[in-house]
């Protein structure tokens, strides 16, 4: 006989779903995937909401586990929980039906070919670019898939050669892109390769947005190193 206080644990997916089922909280986890950490006023500001309003949806997104909260003096910044959490949010995001949004001026118009075209993804860059390079390794041999992503030895010898480096082992997954809907290059190693490129000015990122520029000086050093082309250089 099974006493009726025994209780087992089981996944409690409803009250995930429950935190990304408001257009707010759901706005909210899409901008704090560039990796930073915002204020509650910075966040109102992009979903249009009194603060007060922000303060209730960001209480929940940091119980429920998907941020977490820091204090700047008097501030209180939050940011994504983790890497999984980024992961998981780009994922869903890559999976979520579509809805059309007005684009009432050509400042939106480029603005949304830019954010397609490459972004900040919590560490590493997403967006068509980030696919392109992620079929750019895979095709010059230094990625394998039989197994899952990992880097080949030719991989790891393209990164030295290239003068990216590693603090940490060369950890390679992937994420859904959401705009392509196809998988780009996560982890480590996409991280290493991202920093790089900011670091040698191949992109810049935007102040105050999850954009990410090409630069000339990108673009020389893509060809270069990887033999992108001019399509996959450029936004559509």
């Amino acid at each position: 006989m099974i006493s009726p206080d025994t209780y087992a644990e089981e996944p409690d997916l409803a009250a995930l779903g429950a935190l990304l089922a408001d257009r707010t909280r759901a706005a909210f986890c899409l901008a704090l995937l560039d990796g930073r950490a915002w204020t509650a006023t910075e966040l109102a500001q992009l979903a249009g909401v009194a603060p007060s309003t922000v303060t209730s949806h960001l209480n929940r997104l940091v119980t429920g586990g998907l941020l977490a909260e820091e204090r700047k003096g008097r501030h209180r910044h939050v940011r994504l929980a983790d890497p999984a959490v980024a992961e998981m949010i780009e994922a869903l995001a890559a999976r979520a039906p579509r809805r059309l949004v007005p684009v009432r001026s050509l400042v939106a118009a480029r603005r949304h070919r830019a954010v397609a075209f490459a972004r900040i993804c919590y560490d590493h860059l997403g967006g068509s670019l980030s696919v392109a390079i992620t079929d750019a390794m895979t095709e010059r041999g230094f990625l394998d898939w039989e197994f899952g992503p990992s880097l080949t030895p030719p991989g790891a010898a393209w990164l030295t050669d290239t003068g990216i480096t590693q603090d940490t082992e060369p950890h390679v997954r992937t994420c859904l892109d959401w705009t392509e809907r196809r998988l780009h290059l996560a982890g480590a190693v996409a991280a290493a390769v991202f920093h790089h490129a900011v670091q040698e000015s191949w992109l810049v990122p935007a102040e105050g947005s999850r954009v990410v520029r090409l630069t000339d000086q990108g673009r020389d050093a893509f060809r270069r190193h990887l033999s992108l082309t001019d399509e996959a250089l450029t936004a559509r």
